[in-house]
């Protein structure tokens, strides 16, 4: 069993965070999951809704994997000292560090990513760069793994990046059973990015 910890702050993208939850969620036998927010256990998402933490900082433990989303909240939690000292402080025992979306910034600002392959979403491509000079940034791929760390591109590409997490911890087999249960087309090649030459990036 893994705990899998959801950090949650005010304007996440809601797919970045339930797309993956529903992989994983079809787990329960391998997976605890449970959200985490700094300060206030009701948050709202960028979309309006509101999701309600299990913790907060103050009270949580170690996390097997960490899940930190993207938004439009990211533009403003890039400044947000506590949250970058408490991914960092998860990370250092976290068996894997994931990210959707533009929640790479987040992972970069907090000098997770210095020398890390990595992506993000291609529409906001330079700023996120720009909050990680020495991050190894690759502007085509669906979703990138390096070492302990998995980043993926924008909003839906979280889904197909938690698959692969999926297997690499349970193994293929249960990846694509879940993806089967979601009646998901799972797109299973990382280097699969229609939207980099979208945006100009390639």
């Amino acid at each position: 069993m893994r705990t899998l910890g959801v950090l949650l702050f005010p304007e996440f993208e809601l797919l970045d965070v339930f797309g993956p939850l529903e992989m994983f969620g079809m787990l329960p036998e391998d997976f605890t999951i449970r959200l985490v927010a700094e300060r206030e256990r009701s948050v709202a998402s960028a979309q309006g809704p509101r999701s309600v933490a299990d913790t907060l900082f103050a009270d949580d433990g170690p996390y097997d994997i960490l899940l930190v989303p993207g938004g439009r909240g990211t533009r403003r939690e890039v400044g947000n000292s506590a949250l970058l000292a408490w991914l960092r402080d998860k990370a250092a025992t976290a068996s894997l560090v994931t990210s959707v979306c533009t929640g790479s910034a987040l992972l970069a600002q907090a000098g997770l990513l210095d020398g890390i392959r990595a992506t993000t979403n291609k529409m906001a491509f330079a700023w996120v760069r720009s909050q990680g000079p020495q991050v190894l940034w690759q502007p085509q791929a669906r979703w990138v793994e390096d070492g302990k760390f998995a980043t993926s591109s924008g909003v839906s590409a979280g889904i197909d990046m938690s698959l692969a997490v999926i297997a690499r911890l349970c193994g293929e087999a249960r990846a694509r059973q879940v993806a089967l249960w979601a009646e998901y087309e799972w797109h299973d090649d990382p280097q699969w990015d229609p939207f980099a030459a979208r945006h100009g990036l390639v």
